[in-house]
């Protein structure tokens, strides 16, 4: 996948997220993750698949889903900034645990400010 198609689906999917649309989110989320080869940037992107997923569980009030999937997101976005994702992980990391525990809103995906 190219650097602009990379970037369209990422906005895409970013949009669509932060809608609220988060199995639409998910598929998207996909196409940019079975386009990677390196296992550790695979991984924080299947975290962002398992968080659109851990959310609509979350919305159709199946708590399981939302422990289980969500737990698992929560584990694949850890650590720091991974400098080749374009979506800010750290905050929305922490976002997304609160929101799973029922202390806030969804978090928002956004790309990281570049240094």
């Amino acid at each position: 996948m190219n650097p602009e198609d990379r970037r369209r689906y990422l906005e895409h999917a970013r949009d669509l997220f932060n809608q609220g649309e988060f199995w639409l989110a998910h598929e998207a989320l996909e196409t940019v993750w079975r386009s990677i080869i390196k296992k550790e940037e695979a991984q924080v992107w299947q975290g962002f698949i398992q968080a659109a997923a851990a959310l609509l569980h979350r919305a159709r009030g199946n708590r399981h889903g939302t422990v289980v999937v969500g737990a698992a997101a929560l584990e694949k976005l850890a650590g720091p900034q991974r400098p080749e994702i374009e979506f800010e992980t750290v905050g929305f990391r922490a976002q997304l645990a609160r929101a799973l525990a029922g202390e806030g809103d969804p978090p928002r995906l956004e790309f990281r400010a570049h240094d």
